[in-house]
């Protein structure tokens, strides 16, 4: 048989398009998931050039984006996982992967800038620890599904400074662990953190996203807020924001965490200077919302 001879068995029989080439091809994969995922990239690429009428300069762009956001990674940056999030890819996922009952608190993306073993704060005590900031007094109640307090819950909290600095982003401009805390409820299921007002940060503006995003016509700032992990015995785990209701860019956060269930007023005080007051509710494990296709698309 000639070398360039292909045998009569492997000669594909009529004209198929590569996708369906390639589930053929895919059939007896070892791994299965992977080759059915690969699989529905490769027809969504398909349908999407069909709807869209794409160019071969299109493609061109593509890879050469994509090879832009690998080039812009490095020890200090994932520029990775900023495209995931600003597409709305880790919310989506997150939505999906952590569905509760819909009297629960939703779950959100924990974000980058969270740090473990925060100081141990009684409830009154103050997180903001260089005085500067708008005084805030966050009362965070902490209940399970039937409005039951939960006691002995562990709060942790981190937020931005009134510049829109995380602690571990400006290190040289903020005390160690400056505005991070971690509370611990009594039985009425509450503590009362003393902060200052946050302020939103914006996305970094220097990378091939950000370009993106520009492109599109689509904002990098976030809305300001407050994050909580909520741990305690029985429950799920919560990770979520809780978001100043009245911040300009509460209808376009960048990486799609807002959710109306976590938004607060942050109301003026005269003793406090502004007050905000929010219930977070508990699932407790092995509880799940009825699977539901309304997370797709962050």
């Amino acid at each position: 048989m000639n070398a360039c001879t292909v045998p009569a068995d492997d000669v594909p029989t009529g004209d198929l398009p590569p996708a369906a080439q390639l589930a053929a091809r895919l059939a007896s994969a070892p791994d299965a998931r992977l080759a059915a995922v690969a699989l529905a990239l490769v027809q969504a690429f398909s349908d999407l050039s069909r709807h869209h009428d794409l160019s071969r300069e299109d493609l061109r762009a593509l890879i050469g984006f994509l090879t832009e956001v690998g080039e812009a990674c490095s020890d200090q940056r994932q520029e990775w996982v900023l495209l995931a999030d600003a597409l709305g890819l880790s919310s989506t996922l997150e939505r999906q992967l952590s569905r509760r009952p819909d009297a629960a608190t939703p779950d959100t993306l924990a974000g980058p800038f969270y740090r473990p073993g925060a100081p141990r704060r009684k409830s009154g005590e103050a997180i903001c620890l260089d005085n500067r900031g708008e005084p805030l007094l966050f009362v965070a109640h902490v209940h399970d599904l039937d409005g039951t307090p939960v006691s002995g819950a562990r709060i942790e909290v981190w937020q931005a400074n009134g510049d829109g600095l995380y602690e571990n982003q400006a290190p040289d401009l903020q005390p160690e662990f400056n505005l991070r805390g971690c509370y611990q409820t009594g039985s009425d299921g509450t503590v009362l953190i003393r902060t200052i007002r946050p302020r939103g940060y914006a996305l970094p503006g220097d990378g091939p996203v950000s370009a993106l995003l520009a492109r599109l016509g689509l904002g990098r700032t976030r809305p300001a807020h407050l994050q909580f992990r909520i741990t305690a015995t029985g429950f799920q785990t919560l990770t979520t924001h809780v978001f100043d209701r009245d911040d300009p860019a509460i209808g376009s956060d960048p990486l799609f965490a807002v959710r109306p269930a976590l938004l607060a007023d942050f109301v003026p005080d005269s003793a406090e200077g502004l007050k905000a007051t929010y219930t977070f509710v508990l699932a407790p494990v092995g509880t799940a919302q009825k699977p539901t296709t309304d997370f797709i698309g962050g």
